[in-house]
C-alpha cells in the first residue's frame, strides 16, 4: 500500500515536470529535434532528483526511528526512577512518622509547656501590639512572634534565651504601665503636617504632645493628634503635665483602652452646643432669631417701662402735674376739665388713660405671642426632622440604630429650641406686664380719687 502510494506520487510529480518542461520548451525550441532533445534532458534531471529525494527520505526514516527508540530508552529509565522515589518516599513517610513519635516520647511535659508559652505569647503580643507603650518601644514584637514560630513548629526549639525574653516583655508593659515618660517621636498634627515632637506617655492610657492628645495607630505605628480635642479645662491640665519637671500635676487620662481609650473619643465626638444648634437647621435658626427679638422687646420695655415709673413715682410726690409721663398727662386733663361734673370727668378721665394705655403696654402681646409660637416652631421642626428620618429609613433600612438615633436627636433640637425660647419669654412677659399694669393701676387710682373728690364737692 506504501508503495503503491510512493509509485503514484512520482508519477504525478513527473507528470507536472513534464507539463511544465514542454511549456517552457515550447517557447525556446526552434525545430522539434530540438524539443526531444530538451524533453530528454528534462527526464534524466527529473530522474536525478528522483533518486535524491528518496535517499534523503530514507536517511530521515532511520533517524526518526533512532530518535523513537532513544525516546522508548528514556521512558523505562523514568519508570523505573519513579518506582525508586516511590520507594523512597514511603520509607521517608515510615521514618517521619517513628521520628515523630520518638520526638513525641523525649518532649515529654515540655509539650504542654509549650503550649502554655505559646497562649502565653500570643496574648502578650496581642496586648502589646494595641498598646501605647509600643509608641516609645516599637518592633518588640517580632521577637515573640519568633517564638511562637519555634513552639508551633516540630523542626525548631525554642532557646532558654529566648523564653526569658517573654518575660522581660510582659514585666516590661507592667511597668512600663505605671509611669509617666518622655520621649521623642514624629507626630502628625491635625493639618496632616509631620514633624518630631517631645510625647509624653501617662502609663499605658494616653500620649500628649505640644498639649494636646494624640491617637496611636498600631497597624502603622504612626502618632497623630485627634481631630478635635477636650474640653479648655482638660487640655490646659495636659499642657501643666507637659510643662512640669516634678512633683503632681492634675490632669485627665482617659483609663477605657490601651490605645488611647474609647471614652476620651466619645467624648470628642460628643457635639457642642454650637453644633447641636446648627442642627435645628432653618427651623432652629428661625426660632433663635425669633427668641433673640423676644428678649431685645422685653429688655426694651422693661427700660421703657422703669423710666415710667419712676417718673410717676416722682409725679405722686410732686405738687403740680408734668406732662413727661402719663399719670402727669391725666392730672392735666383734670386741671383743664374742673368746672365738669363728676361724670364727665370721669368720662374725660377715663379717655386720658385710653390714650396712654397702648404706649404703655407697646409689646406686651408681642412677647405673649412669641411664648405661644416658639413651642409650635419646635414641634414642625420635629416633624420634618422625623419625615427625614423616615425616609431614610425607607432607602437604607433600619440596621443602622446609630443613623436612626442621630436623626432622631436632631430632630428633637427644635423642640428643644422652641422651649429655650418659649420658657423665658413667659417669664419676661410676665415680669414686663407686671410693670405695665402696676402704672395703669396707678393712674387708675388717681383718676377715681379725682372723681371721688369732684362727686363729693358737688
Amino acid at each position: 500500500m506504501r508503495n503503491s502510494m510512493q509509485r503514484s506520487l512520482k508519477v504525478l510529480i513527473a507528470a507536472s515536470v513534464m507539463m511544465a518542461g514542454a511549456s517552457y520548451a515550447a517557447e525556446q525550441a526552434a525545430s522539434v529535434d530540438a524539443l526531444l532533445r530538451l524533453v530528454k534532458s528534462a527526464k534524466i534531471n527529473e530522474s536525478k532528483e528522483h533518486k535524491q529525494r528518496e535517499q534523503e527520505f530514507v536517511g530521515a526514516k532511520s533517524e526518526q526511528q533512532s530518535l523513537l527508540s532513544s525516546a522508548k530508552a528514556e521512558k523505562s529509565a523514568q519508570e523505573r526512577k519513579s518506582e525508586q522515589l516511590e520507594k523512597t518516599f514511603a520509607d521517608n513517610e515510615i521514618s517521619l512518622e517513628e521520628q515523630n513519635k520518638l520526638l513525641q516520647r523525649r518532649l515529654g511535659t515540655l509539650k504542654e509547656l509549650f503550649g502554655h508559652l505559646t497562649s502565653t505569647a500570643g496574648d502578650a503580643v496581642a496586648t502589646m501590639e494595641q498598646s501605647i507603650v509600643s509608641a516609645q518601644f516599637p518592633g518588640r514584637t517580632e521577637q515573640l512572634q519568633e517564638l511562637i514560630d519555634k513552639m508551633s513548629s516540630n523542626t525548631k526549639l525554642p532557646k532558654l534565651a529566648e523564653i526569658e525574653g517573654l518575660w522581660f516583655e510582659i514585666h516590661r508593659e507592667m511597668m512600663e504601665s505605671g509611669k509617666v515618660v518622655r520621649f521623642p517621636s514624629e507626630v502628625i498634627s491635625a493639618s496632616g503636617e509631620k514633624s518630631t515632637q517631645e510625647v509624653v506617655r501617662i502609663g499605658s492610657f494616653n500620649l500628649i504632645a505640644d498639649g494636646n492628645y494624640l491617637m496611636y495607630e498600631p497597624t502603622g505605628g504612626v502618632l497623630s493628634e485627634l481631630p478635635r480635642q477636650p474640653g479648655g479645662s482638660i487640655v490646659k491640665a495636659a499642657k501643666n503635665l507637659q510643662s512640669s519637671s516634678e512633683g503632681f500635676v492634675r490632669t485627665g487620662i482617659d483609663p477605657t483602652g490601651p490605645s488611647g481609650g474609647g471614652l476620651l473619643k466619645a467624648l470628642i465626638d460628643t457635639p457642642t452646643l454650637m453644633e447641636k444648634w446648627h442642627q435645628g437647621k432653618e427651623i432652629g435658626y428661625i426660632i433663635s432669631a425669633v427668641g433673640a427679638v423676644a428678649i431685645l422687646l422685653a429688655l426694651w420695655r422693661f427700660i421703657v417701662l422703669s423710666g415710667i415709673s419712676r417718673k410717676i413715682s416722682a409725679q405722686l410726690k410732686a405738687d403740680q402735674a408734668n406732662d413727661n409721663n402719663p399719670l402727669g398727662r391725666v392730672l392735666l386733663v383734670a386741671e383743664q376739665n374742673a368746672g365738669l361734673n363728676a361724670e364727665s370727668m370721669e368720662l374725660k378721665l377715663h379717655e386720658a388713660i385710653l390714650k396712654e394705655r397702648p404706649k404703655i403696654e407697646f409689646g406686651v402681646n408681642l412677647l405673649k405671642i412669641i411664648a405661644m409660637v416658639a413651642p409650635l416652631g419646635g414641634l414642625l421642626g420635629t416633624v420634618t426632622g422625623m419625615i427625614v428620618v423616615f425616609q431614610q429609613i425607607t432607602v437604607f433600612g433600619a440596621g443602622d440604630p446609630k443613623m436612626m438615633a442621630g436623626g432622631i436627636s436632631q430632630a428633637l433640637v427644635t423642640t428643644v429650641l422652641g422651649l429655650v425660647v418659649a420658657i423665658p419669654t413667659v417669664l419676661m412677659h410676665t415680669w414686663v406686664n407686671g410693670y405695665a399694669q402696676r402704672i395703669l393701676h396707678i393712674m387708675e387710682e388717681q383718676s377715681v380719687g379725682i372723681v371721688a373728690e369732684k362727686a363729693e364737692r358737688s
